[in-house]
């Protein structure tokens, strides 16, 4: 097996200093939690000092570390690759293996939906050629430099998902990057807390351009109000400048979007090239994406058969608007849909899951109330400056609200959507999530379709978890009661 990492080749991306034996890494860890035997662990801190751990990753059979120090009860011929800062480090190792890969890199970044595409655009790739994302969210100034010292030097298409929290974080990690292609998926009320407005937080998103090799290509949601902003710098920087979108005047332009109950069909045009394809999941937030994803793959130079069929076979990841269905009692076929849309939430990904959500039939006579309902379990979302509680209150006035019996709400924040919904659409509201995944059991009931959604700060991932056992423990009731 070749070796993704040498001593040498990492001392000499780093300027670090080896000491120990020679070694060879196959993958790069930051955890010893998921540290594989062979990897090479990168002693960062953050909230820990990750040089307490490096013992312990070296016991689980590390390759080496990248350290500042050695580490206390470290010996001093372990295999050890020291350097002044460990950060910089694994942003050298991140360069250097940007550079030593022919692959085509795509880069995406947007206020909702980056890991969903990047997830959809690797599902669409891995057909085409050998491809490499990174497996989590891993969009920050850790994570985009793990991503790239993580990938195999023989990759044919690299996704690298690229996120913020203040201004001044995207490019700088997209010329680490350096992507041949570039999208923002939308600009919407995120972060706003760091923000004057939304035109600062559509710049900050555009900046993804900055980064962009030369002759690349620029790809824009152009339905949206700030779209101006993003071709604008897509001017600057982008020698392709392409907008994305429903609306007239959009390069990449889906003329229909037709939402089913498991499907999105979109069918559309990109430079006098036809085309229609399904995605395997509803909302035209979804669709949109797809749309990016489409455009990115013909860009580099993908198949755009395989990539219409694969488009079609691809499914949300967990926690980013997933289904599934809850068995209360296998032998009624008593159940529940339960939408897990815990990790990430703004004001248009909250509008988005309430569309999908209305889209999706409920089952009636079965169970307690006989009627399924369609019920929203809500968490705070975070990180939206002074109008957070207006920016909350507003989702009662959804249009796709109307449609939703029942929403419970979780989180100092979502009691100013409690305060505002009509008393026949008020639920229960909690402080904590925790409050509100000890009565889970009474909130909902046979034919319901459930979403769970909020900010992952808000835990409302803890619901999810929390009906997920009330399904298992309901079902080997029944069974008991028949034996």
């Amino acid at each position: 097996m070749t070796a993704l990492w040498t001593s040498d080749a990492a001392a000499e991306a780093t300027g670090g200093t080896l000491q120990g034996p020679a070694w060879a890494a196959q993958g790069v860890s930051i955890d010893t939690r998921t540290l594989t035997p062979g990897d090479l662990f990168v002693a960062l801190t953050d909230q820990r000092d990750g040089h307490d751990f490096v013992a312990d990753a070296l016991v689980k059979g590390a390759a080496a570390a990248l350290v500042s120090r050695v580490p206390e009860g470290v010996p001093d011929d372990a295999p050890l690759l020291v350097m002044p800062d460990v950060l910089e480090g694994l942003e050298a190792l991140g360069r250097a293996g940007r550079a030593r890969t022919k692959a085509k890199v795509i880069g995406i970044t947007g206020s909702a939906g980056k890991t969903s595409t990047k997830e959809m655009l690797r599902h669409v790739l891995e057909r085409q050629g050998k491809t490499h994302a990174a497996e989590a969210s891993y969009n920050n100034h850790w994570g985009v430099p793990l991503t790239l010292a993580r990938m195999p030097e023989d990759t044919d298409y690299a996704v690298v998902e690229i996120g913020m929290n203040r201004p001044g974080e995207i490019a700088p990690l997209s010329s680490l990057a350096r992507p041949h292609i570039a999208i923002v998926t939308t600009v919407a009320a995120a972060h706003l807390e760091a923000f004057e407005n939304i035109e600062g937080i559509a710049a900050e998103k555009a900046s993804i351009f900055e980064g962009l090799e030369p002759e690349g290509a620029a790809l824009f949601n152009a339905d949206i109000e700030t779209a101006g902003v993003l071709a604008d710098t897509a001017q600057r920087y982008a020698s392709d400048r392409i907008g994305f979108g429903a609306l007239p005047g959009a390069q990449l332009h889906a003329a229909s979007i037709s939402l089913q109950e498991t499907a999105s069909v979109v069918k559309g045009s990109f430079r006098g090239q036809p085309f229609l394809f399904k995605i395997g999941a509803p909302g035209r937030h979804f669709a949109m994406n797809a749309l990016a994803v489409w455009g990115a793959a013909i860009l580099a130079g993908a198949d755009m058969g395989l990539a219409a069929v694969d488009l079609g076979q691809w499914h949300p990841p967990a926690g980013r608007g997933s289904r599934e269905m809850l068995a209360l009692d296998p032998v009624e076929e008593w159940t529940i849909e339960l939408m897990d849309d815990a990790f990430n939430a703004n004001p248009a990904s909250m509008g988005a899951a309430f569309w999908v959500l209305k889209a999706i039939p409920t089952k009636d006579g079965v169970g307690r109330i006989a009627k399924g309902r369609r019920i929203a379990i809500l968490g705070d979302m975070l990180e939206l400056g002074p109008t957070e509680n207006e920016l909350h209150a507003n989702l009662a006035d959804h249009p796709a609200m109307r449609s939703i019996d029942r929403v419970d709400c979780v989180g100092p924040r979502m009691r100013a959507l409690y305060d505002a919904l009509p008393e026949r659409r008020r639920g229960r509201w909690t402080e904590t999530a925790e409050d509100m995944a000890a009565v889970a059991h009474q909130l909902v009931d046979a034919g319901d379709v459930v979403l769970v959604k909020g900010s992952k700060g808000s835990r409302v991932s803890l619901v999810v978890e929390a009906l997920r056992r009330i399904a298992t423990a309901r079902a080997r009731g029944r069974e008991k009661e028949r034996s």
